[in-house]
């Protein structure tokens, strides 16, 4: 089963390149009119090999945004924008689709 990672988290270094990723995330967030954390989680759960995503939150509103990820999919279009970004700061092991 593949699985996703950052490559800075997992160092415990969450370098320029990853804050940077995410800020570059906000414009496709706000297009879609979501929160920042509703397409990163939409982006992993499209990957039909992943069994469940494992997140945080520390107040029930984040525990309500976090589960109604589930119910969004996103576009190719907007699929094709998120590796772009993401690209260089994810990292897959095994085969991702």
């Amino acid at each position: 089963m593949p699985s996703l990672r950052l490559e800075h988290a997992a160092r415990g270094d969450c370098g320029d390149d990853v804050l940077a990723g995410v800020r570059e995330l906000r414009p496709i967030a706000d297009e879609l009119g979501i929160s920042m954390t509703q397409p990163a989680l939409a982006w992993v759960l499209r990957e039909p090999n992943l069994a469940s995503a494992i997140v945080g939150a520390s107040r029930p509103e984040q525990v309500a945004d976090n589960a109604a990820a589930s119910g969004i999919e996103l576009h190719e279009e907007t699929l094709e924008r998120i590796d772009e970004v993401l690209t260089g700061v994810v990292a897959y092991e095994g085969a991702a689709s």
